[in-house]
């Protein structure tokens, strides 16, 4: 398995994983052309992608949809609320219906050689969901766009190889920011975006002996930095009740702007 942040920020999120037979994006929210520049560092070409799994409808996470799906034909996987928005969202663009594939939370499918778990968030759209994407002997899931964690999510990330965990905010920036008070409410809400703090706390409840790599991504680019929430994710683990210290496993922030390292297992 493979897993290569493309972009990952409040301005615009597209990942890749696949193993190499299947090539997968979990969602296309940059332009058309940055997917392609990022495909093309890790020796991918855009015709070769198998399917785009897209975990909501907000705009940060389908702005380049319509121009992939229509260029290259590829199948798009999300939820019914998911889909039946991305159908009249103007930017969007007309989508041959016959690309879109409905998807429901817990239960699994296949799209090649790779089985896809979709996973319930709380997040403030349709009908919102996080991947799980296994080649049946490792497994990736990109974790992001949630307000809260429970037990739910702890069992649904937990055994992973690589993660990619949102750590949206820092709190203090947020709630001494220019942002508006409703903004800062929906954000720090139960159906907002996790903080670099809570972000750790999750991480505390999954890591194991074998985790490999995790990316902290779609950080704010007004309430966070990314040491930051570097530092503040590493102090939670490494203060935390927990037998890992970060140095266990790599530990790397998601670019807004620059294609991260593949990572393999």
């Amino acid at each position: 398995m493979e897993l290569c942040s493309i972009a990952s920020g409040s301005n615009g999120n597209c990942i890749y994983t696949g193993d190499a037979n299947t090539h997968l994006l979990i969602d296309a929210g940059i332009s058309g052309k940055r997917i392609e520049a990022g495909l093309n560092n890790i020796e991918l070409k855009s015709s070769e992608i198998s399917g785009i799994l897209v975990t909501h409808e907000h705009s940060d996470h389908i702005s380049g949809l319509g121009v992939m799906a229509r260029r290259y034909g590829i199948p798009i996987y999300a939820t019914a609320g998911t889909i039946d928005y991305i159908k009249y969202c103007s930017s969007a663009g007309k989508i041959d219906e016959s690309l879109f594939n409905v998807v429901r939370e817990d239960e699994e499918f296949t799209i090649g050689t790779l089985t896809v778990r979709p996973i319930h968030v709380s997040h403030d759209a349709a009908q919102p969901v996080a991947y799980r994407v296994s080649d049946g002997k490792n497994d990736v899931a990109v974790m992001t766009d949630l307000g809260y964690f429970d037990d739910y999510i702890v069992e649904n990330i937990s055994g992973l190889d690589i993660l990619l965990l949102e750590s949206n905010h820092d709190i203090r920036m947020l709630e001494t920011g220019s942002y508006p008070y409703h903004l800062k409410q929906r954000i720090l809400g139960r159906r907002g975006h996790l903080s670099n703090e809570t972000a750790g706390k999750l991480l505390c409840r999954v890591l194991h002996d074998n985790i490999k790599h995790v990316f902290l991504g779609h950080l704010s680019g007004e309430n966070n930095y990314d040491k930051l929430a570097f530092e503040t994710v590493r102090m939670e683990v490494d203060m935390g009740d927990v037998p890992y210290k970060c140095t266990d496993f790599d530990l790397s922030i998601a670019s807004r702007y620059e294609s991260s390292k593949k990572v393999s297992v």
